[in-house]
């Protein structure tokens, strides 16, 4: 490691403290980004496919302007009466189904769920939260309470169920009848406590499990289930949201089901903090009756018109078609190396969202742990950005910027698969 990257290193952990993390064993320095490219202290250039945040590619030009003119013009909050958070507000909501009418603005993901479950309590009158068992909702001490996947050091609430994650790999077919099961076992264990269910919340592509998204639809008996119970159903889109997932706007779209609750963030402001609830306005109403909603920075000018500087690049570069077409041809290329690579277990995903579950063995389906970790790395040392996740980190999470093109899809294929080919050897 270069001498000014140790220097930071360093300094990080003298000034941030020991709790904040880098990725990958050797981190990048990086200097700037640009599109699917980030570009590291050397001038050496990375190819992004994992960074869900600048989903329009990093410093989109008309991102930047619209932000670069709001700043200069007026920034401010939302207890004046102002244009700009109106006319962004009217367009979002345009994308979501006649039922979904209302939206509350934040700065971040985890606010937004923090304020989702506020909603859901104050809608149902209940209290219990049912989550999947490795699932991932924010960083506030309410929403890390219902994020298993911070480990046992940070306990769920008393009032938190985890449910087995929807595996259609190693839990076999059936997928939403088992996932139903599972959240019906939670309500019944609820009530035998006393806790009143309020909300079903799922991340709509199971990202922190290990990416699930088939069958198409799956979801609908569980968000029945909690219905049933007096509960809830919130659709965390922060990170299948905004055309992710390609053919839909939303992940929960592909379930062909509408939300009560819709939560929002991340690529919202492609780099820029933009958050926010969509929900049905007779949960908005029984909120209001016992609580008035106040963000700082929520929904000021800046945001709303990077927001809609986000909402126009969607539509112009015709995006949604991009995921889909791009998307098909980054799988099918996944797909053909699965027959060649015997590491390559199961390809899940939807669009710009897959999973490659890497295994020991195809028969006994065992995560290749340490292996998924090598393979990280050496990809990062081949300037190819991606992560790992899943309940064995053991699944390559890939997540390309909605600009990712064929040509970037090629780069990426041809040195994963000499990755995958030197991590096979080091195995056997």
């Amino acid at each position: 490691m270069e001498p000014a990257a140790s220097t930071l290193i360093q300094r990080r952990a003298q000034t941030l403290g020991p709790a904040y993390r880098l990725f990958y064993d050797r981190p990048v320095h990086v200097a700037r980004a640009e599109g699917v490219w980030i570009q590291d202290t050397e001038g050496n250039n990375y190819l992004d496919v994992y960074n869900n945040v600048a989903s329009l590619g990093h410093c989109h030009p008309r991102v930047v302007a619209a932000l670069a003119r709001q700043a200069g013009t007026l920034n401010t909050h939302t207890r004046y009466i102002e244009d700009t958070v109106l006319e962004y507000v009217e367009r979002l909501l345009a994308h979501f189904p006649a039922a979904l009418s209302n939206a509350m603005l934040t700065c971040t993901g985890s606010e937004a769920n923090d304020l989702a479950m506020r909603i859901a309590r104050a809608a149902t009158g209940g209290t219990g939260i049912i989550v999947t068992r490795l699932a991932y909702h924010g960083v506030t001490s309410a929403v890390a309470e219902i994020s298993p996947s911070f480990g046992d050091g940070v306990p769920l609430g008393q009032h938190v169920r985890a449910v087995p994650a929807p595996d259609g790999y190693r839990g076999g077919p059936d997928v939403g009848r088992r996932f139903a099961e599972g959240v019906r076992e939670a309500i019944a264990d609820m009530k035998r406590h006393g806790v009143k269910p309020a909300a079903l919340i799922v991340d709509t592509i199971f990202s922190s499990d290990g990416v699930f998204s088939d069958p198409p639809g799956f979801l609908q008996e569980a968000v029945q289930a909690i219905r049933d119970a007096g509960g809830v159903f919130i659709a965390d889109e922060v990170q299948a949201g905004f055309g992710r997932t390609g053919t839909h706007m939303w992940g929960f779209e592909r379930h062909q089901l509408v939300p009560d609750i819709v939560s929002l963030g991340k690529p919202m402001g492609n780099g820029y903090p933009v958050a926010g609830v969509v929900a049905k306005p007779a949960l908005i109403n029984a909120f209001a009756d016992s609580s008035r909603y106040f963000n700082t920075f929520g929904g000021n000018p800046v945001a709303s018109a990077v927001g809609l500087a986000v909402l126009d690049v969607i539509r112009d570069e015709g995006l949604l078609e991009n995921v889909t077409e791009v998307g098909r041809y980054l799988r099918t290329g996944l797909d053909d190396m699965a027959q060649r690579s015997a590491l390559i277990g199961d390809i899940r995903g939807a669009g710009f969202f897959i999973g490659v579950d890497l295994v020991r063995d195809r028969e006994s389906k065992t995560p290749l742990t340490a292996g998924a970790e090598q393979l990280v790395n050496l990809m990062r040392k081949k300037r190819i950005l991606i992560s790992a996740t899943g309940p064995g980190g053991n699944v390559l999470k890939l997540r390309p910027q909605l600009v990712f093109r064929r040509e970037h899809a090629d780069v990426f294929l041809s040195v994963l698969e000499s990755s995958l080919q030197e991590i096979e050897n080091s195995e056997t």
